[in-house]
């Protein structure tokens, strides 16, 4: 039997409380759609693959709608510790860019070596000056079909989902952080 007394109590409370504000990432006109995306990415890495618009589909149901993202290149490599080595722009729904660097080193069951294009899905960036900080995350050698890949990194409220396509050869799982920053820095801490 429930608690009468107890059940009116929580339910007067939750009507009390006040209402969440609406995240960025739900504003229609601040955000991205799919198609978009799809299109922006598929100009960027230059082709259309069932597996980047698989990982894109993912991305959009784990995370929703992306206000702005990051399109770049990058270079990484790893036994046991591993570096990785970026740049690129980012771009706003709301209008206005940035040039970005990033940095970070990892450790973990890694070996191997590639360079990529990344294009990084962003999620409730307040401002464009919000991304110049470190993003911890986990990677790992998860491919989807086509050989695209994609792991998150979140911090502040702010989710990074990197999609990678490249070359090189490398297999593994790790933990780091990537470092993104207003300048190149070969320190990646």
């Amino acid at each position: 039997m429930i608690d009468r007394r107890r059940h009116l109590h929580y339910l007067a409370a939750l009507a009390a409380a006040p209402a969440l504000p609406a995240l960025a990432a739900e504003d229609k006109d601040a955000t991205y759609d799919e198609e978009s995306i799809v299109k922006a990415a598929t100009d960027f890495f230059g082709e259309t693959t069932e597996g980047l618009a698989k990982v894109i589909e993912k991305a959009f149901k784990d995370q929703g709608r992306p206000n702005a993202y990051i399109r770049g290149q990058e270079a990484s490599g790893a036994l046991t510790v591993g570096l990785r080595y970026g740049d690129g722009e980012l771009i706003m729904k709301g209008g206005g860019s940035a040039k970005v660097y990033w940095a970070g080193p990892s450790i973990g069951f890694d070996v191997g070596g590639n360079a990529s294009k990344v294009f990084t899905l962003i999620y409730h960036l307040p401002k464009a000056s919000a991304i110049y900080q470190r993003f911890p995350g986990v990677d790992g050698s998860l491919y989807y079909v086509g050989g695209a890949g994609i792991n998150y990194q979140r911090r502040n409220g702010i989710t990074l989902a990197p999609i990678r396509l490249g070359v090189g050869l490398r297999a593994g799982a790790s933990v780091g952080y990537m470092h993104y920053r207003r300048e190149k820095s070969i320190n990646p801490f």
